[in-house]
């Protein structure tokens, strides 16, 4: 997946940047005022940085300019400032592209694939598609698109596994990041729940692709 940065204190037109570029395998970290903007790119790796230039605190021209210095992460200001000179200020101070607010949102993915396709001198190629998809504001899991329905126990076991990305859960795991799992619940009805899940799941409960038991260590979620 394609890691962004983005520094926007606009928070409405930040969440709808986000959520349109994570239903195509991007992921985008905003920060709303410059100097945590900053601070993260010091301390966490990203792929590209979409900046705005009316921000708190700090001019956006300036936070190009301090994030050029050390680094040469790909910059795309997005702004709707629109005058020559801030345009010229920006490819100046090392802006990569400049796109002019209002926009569409498809042509800023257009140009996050240019761009870095041009960076890494290769195409970018498209995530593999998840079977399952979380909305934990709706409480919701999709499998192709299709809900599933679960117990509140079901739906925070699924979560889990979906958020822990293929990583092998164990049991004693389950029982110590899962709230809707009883306290007192031994591991034996910890598997009693994975099969009811692989019943909602799986094609043949009896012969699992995506819930696989790993010997010795636990669960994994295969999500594809």
């Amino acid at each position: 997946m394609i890691n962004i940065i983005m520094i926007e204190d606009d928070i409405e037109i930040a969440e709808l940047i986000t959520e349109y570029l994570l239903l195509h395998n991007i992921k985008v970290t905003n920060y709303d005022t410059p100097d945590i903007g900053l601070s993260a790119l010091n301390i966490k790796k990203f792929d590209l940085l979409i900046l705005d230039l009316s921000l708190p605190d700090m001019d956006g021209l300036e936070v190009c300019r301090l994030v050029r210095e050390k680094s040469d992460i790909p910059i795309i200001i997005s702004s709707a400032r629109s005058d020559m000179s801030d345009k010229s200020a920006c490819f100046y101070m090392g802006a990569d592209d400049y796109l002019p607010k209002p926009y569409e949102s498809q042509e800023l993915l257009l140009r996050i694939h240019s761009i870095l396709r041009r960076v890494n001198n290769k195409p970018i190629e498209e995530e593999k598609k998840k079977a399952f998809k979380l909305d934990e504001d709706r409480h919701e899991i999709k499998k192709n698109n299709e809900m599933i329905y679960f117990t509140n126990a079901e739906f925070e076991i699924m979560a889990y596994f979906i958020k822990k990305d293929g990583f092998v859960v164990s049991r004693e795991e389950l029982l110590s990041n899962v709230d809707a799992i009883n306290f007192d619940s031994t591991l034996k009805s910890i598997d009693v729940m994975i099969g009811r899940l692989r019943t909602k799941i799986e094609t043949n409960p009896k012969q699992p692709r995506h819930i696989i038991s790993v010997r010795g260590l636990g669960y994994k979620l295969v999500n594809e």
